[in-house]
Order: C-alpha cells, then structure tokens, then sequence
C-alpha cells in the first residue's frame, strides 16, 4: 500500500535523516514522537506538500512522484493547520472540494455528516476545533480513498468521539481494501487501534514494527523490579529522557 524508502529533508536546525518503513493493506499504523520529532515533515514529505532533498514513496505499486495526481485520486488526507474561510459554509466548501475528486461518493459524504453530527449549513467559525476536525474527516472519507493520512485526526476531540473515529477507522480497514497512516502524541489511541508503530525520534527512525513487536523490543527500558510491560506512553517518556542511539 505504502513503502517510504530514505526520505530526508533538512531544514536550518534540523534533519529528517532516512526515515523507511511500510505500510500493508488492511493496517493501522500510528506515527508517533514528541513535538518537533519530525512526524508532520515525514506525511508532507510523503504527499510532496514539501519537496523531499532524498528518497523515494512508493503507493499502490506506482512511484508517489511520478504518479502524484492519479494517486491523489486513492488518498484521503486530514494535516493539521490546515484552514478554511471562517465564514464559508460548510456546504459551500464541500462543493469546492468535491470538483477535484473522480470517485467523489454523495452518499458516503451524507452518511459522515450525519455520523459526526454536522450542519452543512454551519459556517466554519460556528464550529469548535473538533467538529472542524470532523468535518475534514468527511471529506477525506468521502471519495473511496484507499490509503488515509492523518496529522494528529483526534486533536481535539472529546474522548467519546474520539473512540469513536479510532472504531471507525478500524471498520474501515476491515475487509483489507484500506491502510491508515496517522500520528499522534495520545499514545492511548494506539494501544486500543493500532496495528503497527513506527516511531520518530530527532529526525530519525528509531523502529517501526508491529505493534507486540514493537512495544517487546523497548522492554529492556524496565527497571528490575517492575511487572508487567511497558505501555506506549511509558515506552516513549523514558526513551526521549535518554540517550538512544539506533
């Protein structure tokens, strides 16, 4: 579905340096690191909203590049940041929207609004933060994208609604058809959804792997008289409090 090979971008101060890993058909994959890790300049990079200095993306078989706008056509993408006129009506955006999309599905997009309780007759500055992240949800779920991107898609949310979008995306993955790329600082969100991790730390790549795997590959950072695993959050606090090297 996705397969990210050496892509790297320097900026004055800082370096995404070689980040790889993929992601299969059918998978959740949760993008984790701290603030300024580098998790927003790998999802630009990959979608060349910045222009990579190396690497290559590979999506659906085809090179990313290559190919930008048909595989644009696949994917559905929510980055944060991104605003829309505070007094446009959401009804008014959609139309707009939905012009650049061949596989645009008026039914899917009825079906969301009415799932996250929108108004399409609201305008954008009557929204709360939540409820602007859900309406960007709904258009990205709205033309049959079989690979979704997601910066941070639960910023925002109350927690019921957020465990509802993490149960929607697990349906959504369900019958193999789709992948979801998302980051995330609530490592929460992972332990309940996540099939697969890969973790940035520094501009670099510290693991991707399943997500058992993963989590087992970070138990040595127990202390001898610990129980049980370390969960994400524990994993993350105690490795950025320490000198990791790969």
């Amino acid at each position: 579905m996705l397969v990210v090979q050496n892509l790297s971008k320097r900026y004055p101060g800082f370096l995404l340096d070689n980040v790889s890993f993929h992601l299969k058909p059918g998978r959740i994959m949760g993008l984790i690191g701290r603030n300024g890790a580098g998790k927003t300049t790998t999802l630009k990079s990959i979608l060349n909203l910045v222009k990579p200095d190396n690497g290559t993306v590979t999506m659906f078989g085809r090179d990313f590049y290559a190919n930008e706008e048909s595989c644009k056509q696949q994917i559905g993408v929510v980055l944060g940041g991104i605003d829309f006129y505070s007094h446009k009506k959401l009804t008014h955006i959609t139309a707009v929207t939905k012009r650049f999309y061949q596989e645009w599905d008026e039914d899917a997009y009825q079906k969301y609004l009415k799932m996250f309780s929108l108004d399409p007759e609201k305008r954008v500055k009557e929204l709360s933060a939540g409820m602007q992240v859900k309406f960007m949800v709904a258009l990205a779920l709205s033309h049959n994208a079989k690979l979704l991107i997601f910066d941070e898609p639960t910023s925002g949310l109350d927690p019921v609604s957020r465990d509802d979008l993490l149960n929607l995306f697990r349906q959504l993955v369900k019958d193999g058809s789709r992948s979801i790329l998302y980051s995330t600082h609530i490592t929460s969100d992972l332990e309940k959804r996540a099939d697969d991790i890969t973790y940035i730390k520094d501009g670099k790549l510290l693991r991707s792997a399943e997500k058992s795997q993963f989590i087992e590959s970070f138990q040595f950072l127990k202390e001898l008289d610990e129980e049980g695993p370390l969960t994400l959050e524990e994993i993350m606090i105690r490795t950025e409090r320490r000198t990791y090297d790969v």
